[in-house]
């Protein structure tokens, strides 16, 4: 056998290396698949493919036309579509699939969480009356606010909101992580804001927002993820690096 083919479905930190990786060692001919949701994405190690595959029997199909012997799920830890369309993909060709999953965060003492399962439980946890929000959630959700638009929001988002929410109390922040904890506390006092709706993403490069939260003694509606797919889940970079190892070692990758 000659170099595995790898498609890696990307689009977080984690995969960015994990491609780095993968190119620096060789381990096989990788091609990362990006969603194209952000306009001006950074710039990767490896080919890349942007677009969607038009649903899980396609992914399949593509993988199979492409002669893929791996699949690795680095998506977003709340992109459950693409993550629910690999796990059936997996399952229908049998190709070998790693899910790289980052841990989520874990409360802490001091921190005012309340879990709700998505951002429209999110919203309506804030209550009837007026509260300043930060909603953190990125654009693709961000019309949930209209349904209460008795608050402020501070939305911030890695591109615009299009189209602009059709509310009166809105402002928006174009940004792109990693944040910092004095930049979050200045962000909050700034705006007054009293509520944080956050997606429980795990890893570093967010995770200032919550603890800006919990110094200010803010509540954050955190939003958790959906259960666990069937997909071999590994939780860090030299995880999935070891996991590529084993179903492919070195000699087999060399064509020995």
């Amino acid at each position: 056998m000659g170099r595995p083919r790898i498609l890696l479905l990307g689009g977080t930190g984690e995969a960015r290396l994990l491609a780095d990786a993968l190119a620096a060692q060789g381990n096989g001919d990788v091609l990362l698949s990006l969603a194209g949701r952000t306009e001006k994405p950074a710039a990767q190690p490896v080919p890349v493919r942007i677009g969607g595959f038009g649903g899980a029997a396609a992914l399949a199909d593509f993988l199979k036309a492409g002669g893929y012997d791996l699949l690795i799920d680095a998506t977003h830890p709340f992109a459950e579509r693409i993550s629910a369309n690999a796990a059936f993909a997996a399952e229908t060709t049998g190709i070998a699939t790693i899910a790289l999953r980052r841990p989520e965060w874990q409360r802490l003492p001091g921190d005012h969480w309340r879990e709700v399962r998505s951002i429209p439980a999110a919203i309506e946890a804030l209550g009837p009356f007026p509260r300043r929000v930060l909603l953190a959630t990125g654009r693709q959700g961000a019309h949930h606010a209209e349904a209460a638009p008795q608050h402020f929001y501070l939305i911030r988002s890695v591109d615009p909101v299009e189209p602009p929410l059709a509310l009166v109390n809105v402002d928006y922040v174009i940004d792109r992580g990693p944040f910092t904890l004095e930049g979050e506390c200045t962000l909050l006092k700034r705006h007054r804001i009293d509520a944080v709706i956050a997606k429980n993403s795990g890893g570093a490069a967010t995770y200032a927002k919550i603890e800006a939260a919990r110094l200010l003694g803010i509540e954050v509606m955190m939003v958790t993820r959906a259960a666990v797919s069937t997909v071999k889940t590994v939780e860090t970079v030299e995880a999935a690096l070891a996991a590529v190892d084993h179903l492919f070692p070195p000699a087999m990758k060399r064509g020995v």
